[in-house]
């Protein structure tokens, strides 16, 4: 099973290896007031993609904290086992 995955994940870096490769041509990305950003579109890509996840990341940050307030940091890092309730007993 560990080869497998080894495989797979090769097997993906050879393929967005090549996608890279074959996406070298350089395109114009025009921006306000007459400007614009030459530079090779998997580069562009990347930026585009990179921006994608901050941006979700940054969106989501407020009820990611939210939920961690409302669960009362028994989960968070650095609380001890002792401090976690413990699972009722019988069935």
């Amino acid at each position: 099973m560990k080869y497998l995955m080894w495989l797979l994940k090769a097997a993906i870096f050879f393929a967005l290896f090549a996608f890279a490769l074959n996406n070298q041509a350089p395109v114009q990305v025009h921006l306000f007031f007459g400007a614009y950003w030459q530079a090779p579109l998997v580069l562009v890509l990347l930026i585009a993609l990179a921006a994608g996840v901050a941006l979700g990341v940054l969106v989501m940050l407020p009820a990611w904290l939210q939920a961690r307030r409302t669960r009362g940091d028994k989960n968070a890092i650095g609380a001890r086992p002792t401090d976690l309730p413990l699972p009722p007993h019988g069935s």
